[in-house]
């Protein structure tokens, strides 16, 4: 959410300038809300059972905090577990993990992370406010729209939001920059749906011939 007044030029249907506009003014130690065990679409699996799951929100006002990490200044990240981060957008960052196990078990993998994070520079840390982790940060990073679909399909807010020096204060959750995202494929997902080959050969025949007859 942005309030209309600190970002006059917002528009919900320019997705990744929205987000940049958002990003900007986030302030990570006050502005996330979470929204826990509450009811979900039937058609949103990221939840860990049918209907059930959470929902947060990013509540940003105020004028710009922060300038947005390009392309060249995306750091690098020490933690052999892991891979170099790969550039999604202004401020957003895509790697690559090992494959999800279980819960309990990646709170050790999410650590060893954060620690990788401590040894990064501060002002590199703070122009990349979203940090995504993924099974295919490639994939991700092509595209805005692969983006969206990964990080908000294969993600329950109150199982994988994680924060750089994560706080809770008065029942109120919050870090610094980065904040973590762990979009990786989880065991309760549903398979993800891919179209044979034959089907896309014959589909882009029938495009290039209706281009032919124009």
């Amino acid at each position: 959410i942005i309030d209309k007044g600190s970002a006059k030029k917002a528009d919900v249907n320019n997705e990744e300038a929205f987000f940049h506009l958002m990003l900007e003014r986030l302030q990570l130690p006050r502005d996330v809300h979470f929204h826990t065990n509450t009811s979900m679409d039937t058609l949103d699996y990221s939840g860990t059972a049918l209907n059930a799951g959470s929902k947060v929100v990013f509540a940003a006002t105020g004028n710009p905090l922060r300038s947005l990490g390009t392309q060249q200044e995306a750091p690098s990240i020490s933690c052999d577990e892991f891979s170099d981060f790969y550039w999604v957008s202004k401020g957003i960052l895509a790697l690559k993990g090992p494959a999800f196990t279980d819960y309990a078990r990646e709170k050790t993998t999410i650590k060893k992370l954060m620690e990788a994070l401590e040894k990064t520079d501060a002002t590199a840390r703070d122009k990349f406010p979203l940090l995504v982790l993924c099974d295919d940060p490639e994939f991700v990073a092509a595209h805005f729209s692969n983006f969206l679909w990964v990080t908000f399909t294969r993600s329950n807010p109150s199982h994988d939001i994680y924060g750089f020096r994560e706080t809770t204060e008065h029942k109120h959750w919050g870090c610094l920059s980065p904040l973590l995202i762990d979009a990786r494929i989880k065991p309760h997902h549903a398979p993800a749906v891919e179209m044979p080959a034959a089907i896309l050969q014959k589909a882009r025949e029938i495009i290039t011939l209706t281009q032919s007859k124009k």
